[in-house]
C-alpha cells in the first residue's frame, strides 16, 4: 500500500473524523469555560473578596514598581503571576467539572439503553446438561 493511499484509509476512518471534531469542540468549549470564568464567575469571587481583581496579582521579580498592571509589569521584566493561576486553575476545575457531568450521563444512558430495547431472556439450558439430568433421573427411577 503506498504511503498516500495509507494516509487516505487513515484520513477517512471514523476515529480519526471524530478525533478532529472533539478537538474543535473542544476548544470552543474551552472558550465558553474562559468567559463563564474570567466573566462571570471570577467578578464574583472579586466581589465577596471586597473587590480584588485576581487576574492582576503578581510578584515582581525584575524590580517593578507596585501598582502596575500585569501586562505592564511584564514588558518590564519577569512576574510572578499568581492570580493569571489561580483563574486558569479555576477554568480547568470547572471544565473538569463539566465533562464529568457529560461523561457520567452518558454512561448512564449507556447502561439504561440496552435494558428498555431488550429485557433479558431467560437463560437456555444447553443440551449436555439436559441429557445428564435425564441420565440422572432414569438412574434414580432404577434405583
Amino acid at each position: 500500500m503506498s504511503f498516500i493511499q495509507e494516509f487516505k484509509t487513515f484520513t477517512v476512518k471514523g476515529n480519526a473524523i471524530d478525533l478532529a471534531v472533539g478537538v474543535i469542540i473542544g476548544g470552543a468549549f474551552g472558550k465558553i469555560v474562559d468567559s463563564i470564568v474570567g466573566d462571570l464567575i471570577m467578578p464574583l469571587v472579586s466581589k465577596a473578596f471586597g473587590g480584588l481583581d485576581f487576574s492582576n496579582y503578581y510578584l515582581a521579580l525584575a524590580g517593578q514598581t507596585a501598582g502596575l498592571s500585569l501586562l505592564e509589569a511584564k514588558k518590564l521584566g519577569a512576574v510572578f503571576a499568581y492570580g493569571n493561576f489561580f483563574t486558569v486553575a479555576l477554568n480547568f476545575i470547572i471544565l473538569a467539572f463539566i465533562i464529568f457531568l457529560m461523561i457520567r450521563q452518558m454512561n448512564r444512558l449507556k447502561t439504561s439503553a440496552p435494558e428498555a430495547a431488550a429485557p433479558e431472556a431467560a437463560a437456555v439450558t444447553p443440551e449436555d446438561v439436559l441429557l445428564l439430568r435425564e441420565i440422572r433421573d432414569s438412574l434414580n427411577h432404577k434405583a
